[in-house]
């Protein structure tokens, strides 16, 4: 039980992390997809 706890709380913490480090290098769909021809304000 201690072992799957300890998982968990593993899964949990690179989920957040990687989410942090993704959303700071800036690989999210709308940063890749943005361009001079794409417009997403209409």
């Amino acid at each position: 039980m201690k072992t799957m706890l300890l998982a968990f709380a593993a899964i949990v913490l690179i989920t957040i992390t990687a989410n942090f480090a993704l959303q700071t290098a800036g690989f999210s769909s709308q940063e890749q997809n943005l361009g001079a021809a794409v417009r997403l304000d209409q």
